[in-house]
């Protein structure tokens, strides 16, 4: 960390964050190719921030945070025919999808024993709660959120559908914004946040913003008789009536889907949990995520975008200093997002969707330069049932697949990267 000791010289200015970029190799079935891409637009890609802090008495303390993302190449959003795709911040917040988005800006007051208040433009107290606890070393490389075959559009029988890997792992219950499944608060935005400070590795912290946007989560860290535990429960509830569902869920087209749904009712239950044996560096870590929402217009009438989704996701490994560089986090992973399909696949017919995902991957940090590089392979498979005989259903022609069952044919990434922190 550098401190700046500029401007009235009272408040302290730290500069940092990372860069990160990875080869990504692809393989849709049928279309192979080679990107260079960034790790994922929130937190997890390039970006740098200023923060600084003011000492108001022994208990007072009040502080800043601006974080900038700087990336032209966000993985989130790279199609089969697109590798320079801006960044999705930069597009949700309604720019012109260039390479910098203001990701949050807050200020806060902090009490050593009341705990924390900031507002301004900031996580919620549900965003990323289930991912935090993963103490693995390979967070960034290999959670549950769908970051690097998001925009990647569907196949099956040979031929492209209308709607992407994203749309089968899609969040209905966001906020203005948007999120990526199964990270459905997922995005910063203008909320009051209040954090209690950490009792015996307990805390908990809770927000309200954005039109009726609210969220609750607790959290534990702790060791005990050699081994690490981490774990962290949250629930977001969003009524806000000009909400747009799936916004991060990319059509053929390249473009948001998403639709007004003129008074969303929407929540999502999200936990994780993570266990070290500290001696053999033997951990584990599991989330968990449930979507219900409702809301009060639909296309095919029924009161609601489309069944609740589960969210799965277990990855365990090793995590060990075989060289002096420093430690080597191996990793095996397995997820799964059941009914997580769009409101437009819903209109069109489709009553229930699977996506798989498994993979492994090695990630070695060096720690002369505060640096990370990782190898890893994922694999991709799916499927969707359809039925345009039901009320109100647009037609499963329109989706590119057939009445009945569809297998989505399977799609395979390997990626090279580092990342370097400052």
């Amino acid at each position: 960390s550098t401190t700046a000791l500029k401007g009235n010289r009272i408040v302290s200015l730290t500069v940092s964050g990372f860069i990160a970029q990875q080869v990504m190799i692809w393989d849709d079935g049928h279309e192979s190719n080679v990107y260079i891409t960034d790790t994922g637009s929130v937190s997890i890609g390039s970006h740098f921030a200023f923060s600084g802090k003011a000492q108001i008495n022994s208990e007072w303390s009040a502080g800043f945070l601006m974080k900038i993302e700087a990336m032209n190449n966000d993985s989130l959003l790279v199609t089969q025919d697109n590798d320079d795709v801006g960044n999705a911040m930069n597009l949700l917040e309604g720019g012109p999808g260039g390479p910098l988005a203001l990701e949050s800006a807050y200020w806060y007051l902090k009490s050593n024993r009341l705990g924390r208040v900031s507002v301004g433009l900031q996580s919620s107290a549900a965003d990323n709660q289930a991912i935090l606890p993963d103490a693995s070393g390979s967070l960034v490389q290999a959670n549950y959120v769908l970051y690097d075959v998001n925009g990647f559009i569907t196949r099956s029988n040979g031929t492209y559908n209308t709607f992407s890997w994203g749309n089968v792992g899609n969040c209905q219950t966001i906020n203005n914004l948007g999120g990526a499944a199964p990270d459905c608060d997922g995005v910063p935005s203008n909320v009051v946040r209040y954090d209690t400070p950490t009792f015996a590795g307990f805390s908990g912290s809770a927000s309200w913003g954005e039109d009726d946007v609210w969220a609750l989560s607790g959290r534990y860290a702790g060791d005990f008789r050699g081994f690490k535990f981490a774990g962290a429960a949250a629930y977001h509830r969003s009524t806000d009536e000009t909400n747009t569902a799936g916004a991060l869920a990319l059509g053929a087209g390249g473009g948001f889907q998403g639709r007004a749904n003129g008074g969303l009712d929407a929540g999502f239950f999200q936990t994780g949990v993570y266990g070290e044996h500290v001696a053999t560096g033997l951990w584990v870590y599991g989330a968990y995520g449930y979507d219900d929402h409702s809301t009060t217009n639909s296309a095919r009438g029924l009161g609601k975008l489309n069944p609740e989704a589960d969210f799965w996701y277990f990855k365990a490994g090793l995590k060990r200093k075989h060289f002096a560089l420093g430690s080597t986090t191996w990793y095996g992973e397995y997820g799964r997002k059941q009914d997580a399909f769009t409101a437009q696949m819903f209109d069109a017919g489709v009553t229930s969707s699977n996506l798989d995902h498994y993979g492994v991957g090695v990630v070695q940090n060096i720690d002369a330069a505060a640096m990370q590089v990782w190898l890893s392979w994922r694999h991709y498979q799916g499927d969707v049932d359809c039925n345009s005989g039901l009320a109100g259903a647009t037609g499963c022609a329109g989706l590119n697949i057939n009445d009945g069952n569809n297998d989505l044919e399977d799609f395979d990434l390997v990626k090279f990267g580092a990342l370097i922190n400052f």
